[in-house]
């Protein structure tokens, strides 16, 4: 797998699509703090770490507002052959209506967090 974390929101897109009420991820810090990230979003439901050692995963609870997925598509803007940096200035909402995850000197957030506390990034993703 080259890219952990497309892989990542490729599964809970696909779960959301298949009516899951819960997806399983193998575990790291990285994805958890996305998942924390689409959580305060109101994307995704409550995450947890369970297992241990090698073992680790990380469940996720899927959320239909409405009787409709809350995600619906997901498209990378940094892949691994191409990195893409924005200052919180250049920062705006996700034209479809969702959110933009970014990876910041304070963490994982999203467009709209990052603008607030005037801290910019690398664009990871964009999900709607």
């Amino acid at each position: 797998m080259n890219d952990p974390i497309s892989d990542m929101l490729i599964r809970i897109k696909n779960a959301q699509h298949a009516k899951q009420d819960m997806v399983r991820i193998p575990y790291s810090q990285m994805k958890h703090a996305i998942a924390q990230t689409l959580e305060r979003s109101g994307m995704v439901g409550a995450s947890e770490r369970k297992g241990k050692r090698i073992r680790k995963v990380l469940d996720l609870q899927l959320l239909y507002p409405g009787g409709k997925p809350a995600v619906t598509e997901v498209r990378m803007i940094s892949k691994p052959s191409r990195r893409l940096y924005a200052s919180y200035k250049n920062l705006h909402r996700a034209p479809r209506g969702g959110i933009i995850l970014l990876t910041t000197p304070k963490g994982i957030r999203s467009s709209i967090e990052a603008r607030k506390e005037k801290v910019g990034g690398q664009l990871i993703a964009e999900v709607w």
